[in-house]
């Protein structure tokens, strides 16, 4: 397949997983709120309709991980290893759902630990996979590298923010992924355009 059909299938699958996480909030029980639940606790054990956020969760993780391959030869080795690191790890956080937002409801811890623990993963795997792709655009435009620091600078902060602002983590959280998603758009555009390096 030719790289406009790879990207074009990358795009597809990033909108799709887009519109799930969209939607997923308009299904939750009363007592979710966009702004101070994150996106996991949208796709948590023993919630109603949590499926809708884990699939969005999924397609994301496949998205990259579809990327990573296709984009062997445009990223470097230690971007395509992060990147391909970062989807498994969302297709991880998708299949073992985190504790629910409700303190009294039951839940599996090991399910809840492993979702924490490809979460940790994927943020470092991220951040350095954006950062392998900056060192990379040397020859670049300026715009380009600003946006990958800026990409990894807000992977990096924005965390440390939900932890300190936990009545506005989900808002936080939901900004930190809409960096992401334009910054994975973005390199399937210059895959797409062959504009490598």
């Amino acid at each position: 397949m030719a790289n406009n059909g790879q990207a074009r299938v990358m795009f597809a699958l990033l909108v799709l997983s887009i519109l799930a996480l969209l939607c997923a909030p308009l299904l939750m029980p009363s007592g979710y709120s966009w702004l101070s639940n994150t996106i996991s606790e949208s796709a948590a054990q023993g919630v109603a309709h949590a499926w809708l956020a884990r699939v969005g969760l999924m397609i994301y993780g496949l998205a990259v991980i579809w990327a990573a391959v296709a984009m062997r030869e445009f990223w470097g080795a230690g971007a395509r290893v992060c990147h391909l690191v970062f989807g498994l790890c969302m297709v991880a956080a998708a299949m073992y759902p985190i504790r629910p937002w409700d303190v009294n409801a039951d839940y599996d811890v090991t399910e809840d630990y492993l979702h924490s623990l490809a979460a940790t993963v994927m943020g470092f795997a991220y951040t350095f996979g954006v950062l392998c792709v900056y060192f990379q655009h040397a020859k670049s435009s300026r715009r380009a590298r600003r946006f990958d620091l800026i990409a990894a600078a807000v992977a990096t902060v924005f965390p440390l923010m939900m932890l300190n602002l936990p009545g506005l983590q989900g808002g936080i959280q939901r900004i930190m992924f809409l960096v992401s998603y334009v910054w994975y758009g973005r390199e399937i555009l210059r895959f797409a355009k062959g504009r490598g390096g």
